[in-house]
């Protein structure tokens, strides 16, 4: 993988408090389970402090600090206790190998019995973030753009989305409320391709956009009758992509890739003249970032 260093509109990055603390206690939920963390509670001391680091163990693009700062804030114990985290760097930020992320200090119960939540939202996020922008710095310089799908972990699609966002990417639609897209079998059902175009302009308000979904290029020409606000260029080779973004021109009408892209294949296509290139790859193919939590006891 080719990592370039920099941070991607860091200020920008946002996840809901309210999502970030529901998902991160259903998680601690699931791992204290009914008796809480009985490893920790027989052999650590109640007064027992740590200090603790999470560090990189390769390099890669970090993402997901704010949710693992809940992960240690929300493990707080009975007597009010809390843990303080403390970001060495910014989600967006290209790390090295053994690079300090945070820094934890407190109770090393509550330490202890956080971590491996803190640290799985972090890899798979880190993971993500450190895939999306690997396709970014392919397609570098051809004025294309990575966009991510709903091919997502379920129950992680926010997250996820927000680590693309991290690495780089942009964000094609959440779920099926907050945009129109026409694929083949709705053509299927419905019969024809224009017409599925103008039944969903009909029935969506004018906030909504409208993409359909075309394999061929005469699939092109009858969408564009009916004026869609983007054309997903499905499975097609670069030299109909080619076809296909010359058709597009003077149209107003974007143009995005998709189907099976890889780090391989994502150049060529970029280089076609596409607007976007929308890849599952880099949410469902991604490995998880290696991270690691190093206690000191105190």
């Amino acid at each position: 993988m080719t990592i370039q260093s920099g941070t991607f509109a860091a200020d920008n990055l946002y996840l809901p408090r309210p999502l970030v603390d529901a998902a991160v206690q259903a998680a601690l939920v699931e791992d204290l389970g009914r008796a809480g963390d009985i490893t920790t509670l027989a052999t650590i001391p109640d007064a027992a402090n740590a200090q603790a680091v999470i560090a990189a163990r390769h390099k890669g693009i970090i993402s997901g600090l704010p949710v693992a700062e809940r992960a240690f804030k929300l493990i707080g114990d009975r007597r009010g206790e809390e843990l303080h985290f403390e970001p060495v760097v910014e989600d967006g930020v290209s790390v090295q190998q053994g690079d300090v992320i945070a820094r934890i200090a407190g109770p090393a119960r509550l330490l202890l019995s956080a971590e491996r939540v803190a640290l799985n939202y972090m890899g798979r996020m880190s993971g993500v973030a450190t895939a999306t922008r690997t396709f970014v710095d392919l397609i570098e310089g051809t004025g294309a753009k990575v966009t991510c799908t709903r091919k997502t972990t379920p129950g992680l699609r926010a997250f996820e989305k927000y680590a693309v966002r991290c690495g780089g990417g942009s964000n094609h639609r959440f779920g099926l409320d907050d945009a129109v897209l026409i694929k083949d079998n709705h053509i299927a059902v419905t019969g024809s391709v224009a017409g599925a175009i103008r039944q969903a302009r009909d029935f969506v308000g004018h906030l909504v956009k409208i993409e359909v979904e075309v394999d061929t290029l005469e699939q092109l020409a009858e969408a564009l009758t009916a004026s869609p606000d983007v054309v997903l260029l499905d499975n097609m080779e670069p030299d109909k992509l080619r076809e296909a973004v010359t058709m597009l021109e003077g149209s107003g009408v974007i143009a995005e890739a998709s189907g099976g892209i890889t780090p391989d294949s994502v150049r060529s296509i970029a280089e076609t003249g596409i607007d976007y290139i929308s890849t599952g790859f880099v949410t469902h193919s991604s490995p998880v970032f290696d991270l690691g939590l190093d206690i000191n006891v105190s």
